[in-house]
């Protein structure tokens, strides 16, 4: 005798709060997981750089180092070094264990809105106001980088790394794409200033949100418009958005107190979370589980599918 075989699950979506984390430090600037995505770093406007344990929501240690507010970070893939930036110019290398600044690099002509590490953390790659991209060499001793790409026209808001390409968003309403080890570049015009790009998780497409309160997704080799998705609204901040750990889902913080999450392919709204009743300034979403982090003024929330332990349902 046949048994009918199980309907496929619709992919779960993290709309439960688990935490809420109060970080006391000024407004929340930009939240991100670890690589593993046990750890959260939150970027505070108070100057400081703390990491903290997702499950438990507890404080790990505190960074303070940079002379202004800090406005985003990564970590290495070991976990043992943190990278951040500043509206101060500088980039900051940190010993995770210690908290003691390992190397401050000086360079850009203005605030640096992104920053990230390399797969091997052998470089950190900033973008800044100046309209450039520096690359720093980690293990030398030399202040100054080791390559500056200067495309953009106006600021990098944001970039992404994957392997041996580089993706950044400008003001100037253009995605560029870096081939590393082609010494390719890559150009796609949107008519909009970008606030945040990111690679999908299988790297066959980019995803990019802009001011007209759009985002939209493109193929990665053609430039084909594979997606747009509206609702939200982002008028008049630098917002982030990101692809859900199984490439299912389009998310994106919005200045209505919600983040949007739209089904991937057929581009129709699955769940508007109410975040609170301010602007959603940062988003991550975990690297393999169904969880979100978003950052509302000087608060972190943790989001899940599952209710969490002892909870009633309303």
């Amino acid at each position: 005798m046949a048994f009918p075989l199980p309907r496929p699950q619709a992919p779960q979506l993290p709309q439960h709060l688990l935490r809420t984390i109060d970080c006391r430090q000024g407004a929340v600037r930009a939240v991100r997981f670890n690589t593993d995505g046990n750890y959260l770093l939150s970027c505070g406007s108070d100057k400081t750089l703390k990491l903290w344990s997702v499950s438990r929501g507890t404080l790990l240690k505190t960074y303070s180092g940079h002379g202004y507010e800090v406005l985003d970070a990564d970590s290495s893939y070991d976990n043992s070094q943190i990278c951040s930036c500043s509206s101060d110019k500088t980039v900051i290398l940190w010993d995770v264990a210690t908290g003691q600044v390992t190397r401050k690099l000086r360079g850009h002509a203005g605030k640096v809105n992104c920053v990230q590490f390399n797969e091997e953390a052998t470089v950190i790659l900033s973008g800044s106001i100046d309209g450039t991209v520096r690359c720093w060499d980690t293990r030398s001793k030399r202040y100054e980088p080791i390559q500056v790409l200067d495309e953009a026209r106006d600021s990098v808001s944001s970039l992404k790394v994957a392997q041996h390409e580089l993706l950044t968003g400008s003001v100037d309403g253009r995605v560029r794409r870096y081939d590393l080890r082609m010494g390719q570049l890559h150009v796609d015009f949107i008519s909009s200033p970008i606030t945040c790009v990111c690679f999908s998780q299988d790297g066959q497409c980019t995803l990019s949100s802009s001011l007209d309160s759009t985002v939209r997704l493109l193929d990665k080799s053609t430039g084909e418009m594979l997606g747009e998705y509206t609702g939200h609204k982002m008028k008049g901040y630098k917002l982030d958005c990101c692809l859900s750990s199984k490439d299912t889902h389009v998310l994106s913080c919005s200045e209505d107190g919600h983040v949007y999450c739209w089904d991937l392919v057929e581009g129709s709204l699955s769940l508007k979370l109410p975040v609170g009743k301010a602007v959603v300034q940062s988003l991550s979403f975990h690297p393999t589980e169904t969880c979100l982090l978003t950052a509302m003024e000087g608060r972190v929330q943790v989001w899940g599918a599952d209710f969490p332990e002892g909870a009633t349902k309303k």
